[in-house]
């Protein structure tokens, strides 16, 4: 059973890089069977998708988020990672990182973390 843990800062200051790592038990970032999408939660707001990677190099983000994430894959750590650019307070949220089979993309999320508070503020 593939467990998802994410781990990271807790607080940013404004313009920094929120960087965020999301260490997979059970299963293999290498393997290409999945998706994993990191997704956040502000406060007193629904949920918002920021973007998905795939081991075979397919990545999509968030139009309103792109230019500003990266999602990529450290092999050597079995972990997935989010970088964030010039964090504002607007970005703080919980944010989850989850997995979707590769087969059912689009179809929802089979797994999730248990999710990572964020706080910008200087």
């Amino acid at each position: 059973q593939v467990q998802l843990q994410e781990s990271g800062p807790g607080l940013v200051k404004p313009s920094q890089t929120l960087s965020l790592t999301c260490t997979v038990s059970g299963a293999s970032v290498t393997s290409n069977d999945y998706y994993l999408s990191w997704i956040r939660q502000s406060p007193g707001k629904g949920l918002e998708w920021m973007g998905a990677n795939r081991y075979s190099g397919s990545t999509y983000y968030s139009p309103s988020l792109r230019g500003r994430t990266t999602i990529s894959r450290d092999t050597s750590k079995n972990q997935h990672t989010l970088q964030l650019n010039s964090v504002t307070p607007e970005d703080t949220a919980v944010y989850y990182c989850a997995r979707t089979l590769a087969r059912d993309w689009g179809s929802g999320f089979d797994s999730w973390g248990q999710g990572t508070q964020v706080t910008v503020s200087s």
